[in-house]
C-alpha cells in the first residue's frame, strides 16, 4: 500500500525582509509548481518585503508582530496537511519541500527539522552550526532557524502554536517530543549569521545559553523576551 503524501504549506514570518526573501522565494519556486502554498505573514515591513513577497509568487496575511502571532496567522490561513515553519533568511535545496513530505510519509513520523548550517566561512561560526546539530539530536529540541515542520494533526493535538513572545520553538518541540521522536533531516537548511555576527558570536552564544537556561528553569518568556531585545539595543 503506497502511503499518503501530505499536501504541504510553507509559513514564513518576516519584517523587514526585502533583502533575504526574494532569494528564498525564488528557491521555493519549483516547491510552488509542485502544489505547495507558500504564505508569507508580514509583521508590519516598512520596506519592500510586501510587494516583493507577492511578486515572488507567495500569499501575503497580516499580523501582529512577533514571531509566534505570525506563524499562528499563518497556519489560520493555510489549507495544507503538513506545516513548513521557515524563517525568511534561509537558504534550502530545491527539493527540500519534497524530503519533508516524503520523509513525513515514508517513516511515520509527525515532525521533524533541518540539519543547519550558518552562511558563514568563519570557523567559530562552523563549530557553532555542529553543535547545535547535535545538541538538538540529542535533546529532541530544535531552534526555529532549523526548518520545523510538523502534521497539521499532530499540532492540533498538543493544542496549537505555543503563543509566547521567546522560546516559541523550543516549547513546540517539547510538546511534540511527547507524541513521538521527530524526523532529522541530514539536508541542511543554511541560515544568515547575521544575528550572531550583529553582536558578536561567544557574546550571543553565551546569551543564548542564559536565556535557555532560565526558560527550562521556570522564567517567564515575555521577561526573557525583554532580556533579548535589550540585548540588541532595539
Amino acid at each position: 500500500m503506497t502511503a499518503h503524501i501530505p499536501t504541504l504549506s510553507i509559513i514564513i514570518p518576516a519584517l523587514d525582509e526585502a533583502e533575504a526573501l526574494p532569494r528564498l522565494l525564488e528557491q521555493l519556486a519549483p516547491a510552488r509548481e509542485r502544489g505547495a502554498e507558500i504564505i508569507v505573514v508580514d509583521g508590519g515591513s516598512q520596506d519592500d518585503t510586501v510587494a516583493l513577497a507577492e511578486a515572488g509568487g507567495a500569499r501575503v496575511v497580516q499580523a501582529e508582530r512577533g514571531r509566534a502571532r505570525q506563524l499562528q496567522a499563518g497556519i489560520d490561513a493555510s489549507s495544507g496537511e503538513a506545516l513548513w515553519l521557515l524563517h525568511a533568511d534561509s537558504d534550502i535545496d530545491p527539493f527540500s519541500d519534497q524530503h519533508i513530505v516524503w520523509n513525513l510519509a515514508e517513516y511515520g513520523r509527525l515532525w521533524g527539522w533541518f540539519s543547519l548550517r550558518l552562511a558563514s566561512t568563519q570557523w567559530l561560526l562552523r563549530v557553532v552550526a555542529r553543535a547545535i546539530n547535535v545538541r538538538s539530536r540529542l535533546s529532541g529540541i530544535a531552534t526555529g532557524d532549523q526548518g520545523i515542520f510538523v502534521l497539521r494533526t499532530a499540532l492540533a493535538r498538543i493544542g496549537g502554536l505555543p503563543m509566547q513572545p521567546l522560546m516559541e520553538d523550543v516549547e513546540l518541540c517539547v510538546r511534540l517530543r511527547e507524541l513521538g521522536p521527530p524526523q532529522v533531516l541530514l539536508k541542511r537548511i543554511t541560515t544568515s549569521a547575521r544575528h550572531w555576527q550583529r553582536r558578536g558570536v561567544l557574546r550571543t552564544m553565551l546569551l543564548m545559553w542564559r536565556l535557555r537556561l532560565a526558560y527550562a528553569l521556570g522564567a517567564d518568556p515575555a521577561a526573557l523576551a525583554e532580556r533579548y531585545r535589550a540585548s540588541s539595543g532595539r
